[in-house]
């Protein structure tokens, strides 16, 4: 038997790659890659990427929160039956909502003297009047509330009421997370 020569004919513009066409890198090359100081060369730059950093994971934070984001709202605000007490609270007049611009209105009577005095003494009766008003219509929202609750959910976590009862008597403007419902617009 004679010998051949087995290597195949090649052409001049095409070269045969055999592997990835580099040399695998050792141990101590990738983990000098990999290795990063502890301390940063420039610490005003990596303290001012980290300050930017934080601030914009803040800034997600509180618009996904007015928004009503689940998972930015906290503890106390988490929940379906959290969220349906705020919708609830939200599509429906609350008198609570007078509450403090009518103790603001109490604060400056007081300021008035001598043939005004009377003035003070009737916007305090006022207030304890609508104070008044205030629990009735806690106390209502808070059966209307749990007849719902039942209805959809079959219980009543423990706390929504007195979540509700603040919602409702905090300004409209001023609720966080931001209301989700336009007045008269009652979940489902």
């Amino acid at each position: 038997m004679a010998k051949t020569p087995t290597t195949p004919p090649q052409s001049d513009d095409t070269e045969v790659v055999a592997g990835k066409g580099r040399a695998t890198p050792t141990r101590k090359e990738r983990e000098a890659a990999n290795r990063r100081p502890l301390v940063p060369s420039d610490r005003r730059q990596a303290s001012r990427l980290s300050k930017e950093q934080v601030a914009a994971q803040r800034d997600r934070a509180r618009v996904g929160m007015a928004a009503g984001e689940e998972r930015y709202l906290p503890l106390r605000d988490k929940g379906p039956q959290k969220r349906y007490t705020r919708d609830f609270v939200d599509a429906r007049w609350n008198v609570g909502e007078i509450l403090l611009p009518l103790l603001v209105l109490v604060i400056l009577s007081y300021f008035f003297q001598g043939s005004l005095a009377w003035l003070a003494e009737t916007a305090l009766i006022g207030v304890w009047v609508v104070i008044g008003i205030v629990v009735i219509d806690g106390i209502v929202l808070t059966f209307q509330l749990r007849k719902r609750l039942a209805a959809k959910f079959g219980s009543m976590d423990r706390g929504v009421r007195w979540y509700a009862f603040m919602r409702a008597i905090q300004l409209r403007p001023m609720r966080m997370p931001k209301p989700q419902v336009k007045r008269g617009q009652y979940p489902s």
